[in-house]
């Protein structure tokens, strides 16, 4: 079974935007997008509304659970060139611990919630988001802070 040509992981509460769906979709090069996401894979309005912004850079989008995600990966053909967004540190974590093989994982956007406190300009964090944030870092992955192709990439702390 091949390896499936994951080109980037992105942590962002926003999932498909404008930045994702267009800037870094194209950055990227990717030809698909899968929102891992177990609320949005049970949603036809927001599935639509990200379809939208796909569209405007010529790539596939698929919406699947994180289960599914997880089942379905190695399934992935050898010219697929895929984006993966999760919402939160929490469910990218799952991702790479049952084997999704994500070698970056980009922090985007995270908004501000109680409890939460800021690390960067557009991220926030809570002591749980730090943990599945390092427990990633500890299993070889490069996590790190970028808003925007070409901006300057902030390091984790």
């Amino acid at each position: 079974m091949e390896k499936p040509n994951i080109l980037l992981g992105r942590i962002d509460n926003r999932l498909v935007h404008g930045q994702v769906g267009v800037s870094w979709t194209n950055y990227l090069g990717a030809n698909l997008i899968i929102v891992a996401d177990d609320e949005v894979a049970q949603n036809e309005i927001q599935q639509e509304i990200m379809e939208m912004v796909a569209m405007t850079s010529s790539a596939d989008i698929r919406f699947f659970s994180i289960q599914d995600t997880i089942d379905l990966i190695w399934n992935a053909a050898p010219e697929q060139k895929i984006f993966i967004i999760t919402k939160t540190p929490k469910e990218m974590r799952a991702l790479i611990d049952n084997n999704v093989p994500i070698e970056q994982v980009n922090v985007g956007n995270m908004h501000f919630s109680e409890g939460k406190r800021q690390i960067s300009q557009k991220v926030f964090v809570d002591d749980e988001d730090m943990e599945n944030l390092h427990a990633m870092q500890e299993k070889g992955v490069r996590v790190y802070i970028q808003e925007i192709p070409g901006k300057l990439e902030e390091a984790l702390k």
